[in-house]
């Protein structure tokens, strides 16, 4: 399957994921900056909303810049920003778990601490995740904290392939800790009432990949457009959650939008 083959409306709010359709690791997908540009001038409200918890708020900002993107700070939406809102404020937090985990945390007024005992253990993705590191993960939870995943996400994508996404990072502590994890990301309920919170025009949900991108707009009651930039190829693309637009990346979504609305 190829091509757009539904008409995207241009209007309200669209939910954009960032990782394999606006950029892979930063690196921009072609025409993303005049997608973007162009659905500004149409009057759509661009949300961006991501898994990757990762990123700072001024990384996430400088990313886009790089892509030619400018974005309000409010349309700017990660898995750490609705996982520190799953927590109390002044309650305490292990992290096992990126700068953007740590920033939304402190602005949420968690306390982060280095070993346990803790409220919660906050597991996102990151590359310093050793046997040592999911030891101390596991004996906290068992020890009473909540276990809190950004995301469950099973890769990452790459301009040079997938690397292993947030969800192996957090079965492997869920699993050493005999625990079923709270996930934030989407598309799970905490990512829904935070899009619900900061828009209430909803009109689509473009991501690349069916499971979560496609789950979230299910959830939220309203269309699925996938991009075939990321995660999913055309030859992958799931019966259920079935899209509602497939196209082969952002641009070329917008254009077709553009070209049937003025027709």
């Amino acid at each position: 399957m190829s091509g757009v083959t539904w008409s995207a409306p241009l209007r309200g709010t669209w939910v954009i994921d960032l990782d394999g359709v606006i950029w892979l690791t930063g690196e921009p997908i072609e025409g993303v900056d005049r997608a973007v540009a162009s659905l500004h001038r149409a009057g759509v409200r661009v949300l961006f909303a991501t898994n990757n918890s990762a990123p700072t708020r001024a990384e996430l900002h400088t990313r886009l810049a790089h892509c030619g993107i400018v974005a309000d700070d409010a349309d700017l939406l990660s898995s750490a920003d609705v996982a520190a809102e799953m927590l109390p404020v002044g309650s305490s937090a292990l992290v096992l778990a990126e700068g953007g985990v740590r920033e939304s945390l402190a602005a949420r007024g968690v306390t982060i601490v280095e070993s346990g005992p803790a409220d919660a253990v906050v597991v996102g993705w990151t590359r310093s995740f050793t046997f040592d590191s999911i030891a101390l993960a596991a004996r906290t939870v068992r020890e009473g904290a909540r276990l809190i995943g950004t995301n469950e996400d099973p890769t990452h994508p790459t301009p040079h392939g997938l690397l292993p996404g947030s969800g192996a990072l957090l079965a492997a502590v869920a699993t050493a800790a005999e625990t079923i994890p709270e996930v934030a990301g989407k598309p799970h309920r905490p990512t829904c009432d935070a899009i619900r919170a900061r828009a209430t025009d909803l009109t689509l949900v473009v991501g690349d990949r069916p499971s979560t991108d496609g789950a979230l707009a299910r959830q939220l009651g309203v269309p699925f457009a996938l991009v075939l930039s990321g995660v999913t190829d055309a030859a992958d693309v799931p019966p259920d959650p079935a899209p509602d637009a497939v196209a082969p990346d952002l641009a070329g979504l917008v254009h077709t939008a553009l070209d049937r609305q003025a027709r």
